[in-house]
């Protein structure tokens, strides 16, 4: 779990870095996409839009579900509001990750 926490405290400074200079308002994706570009620069694996299958006994479906970053295959990156809550819980469920900001 220190790792995550390690993780997980890198990913926020980062995104605080990348709010501080774009800013309010813009669409998530530019924040998205730069807070990717962040993260891949301090050599971190990072993907994007990653599709997450609905496991129903022997199928993985493609229902749509994209999980905004990922990182390090561990740590789940998403905006958060209340809306999306559920959505995160979901995502850390069926891939079976740890921790989600």
């Amino acid at each position: 779990m220190e790792e995550l926490n390690k993780l997980s405290k890198m990913i926020i400074g980062e995104a605080i870095e990348v709010h501080k200079e774009l800013g309010p308002r813009l669409l998530e994706t530019a924040y998205q996409a730069c807070l990717f570009y962040a993260l891949a620069e301090k050599g971190l694996k990072v993907e994007k839009e990653k599709s997450m299958p609905v496991k129903f006994k022997r199928l993985e479906l493609d229902c749509g579900y994209r999980i905004d970053l990922l990182v390090e295959d561990k740590l789940v990156v998403d905006e958060i509001s209340n809306i999306h809550m559920a959505q995160i819980l979901s995502y850390l469920k069926m891939g079976d990750f740890k921790l989600g900001l």
